[in-house]
């Protein structure tokens, strides 16, 4: 549970789990996440169906590549604070 919670509260956490979703999303979609639409299904729930592909399929690109730069965002800023770190523990020498 401690693992879980230490994952959880990762700083990275929100935007891995975004980027996870996009990628499993698309994934699906290529394996053959439409097979909705080859049974036969009542209309409304069809057309809630596109609906709902729809909108996921407009904005989770947009969702990916926020949660990409977010990523690399902090990876950088970490990457900068380490390394400031360690030059003012060599200047202090």
């Amino acid at each position: 549970m401690k693992t879980l919670m230490a994952v959880v509260r990762n700083e990275y956490f929100p935007a891995a789990a975004v980027l996870a979703f996009v990628v499993l999303f698309w994934t699906a979609g290529l394996l053959g996440g439409l097979s909705l639409l080859s049974t036969s299904q009542p209309p409304i729930a069809t057309l809630f169906w596109l609906l709902f592909v729809y909108a996921v399929a407009v904005l989770s690109p947009l969702a990916g590549l926020l949660a990409a730069v977010d990523l690399v965002r902090r990876w950088w800023r970490n990457r900068r604070a380490a390394g400031a770190g360690a030059g003012a523990a060599r200047h202090d020498e």
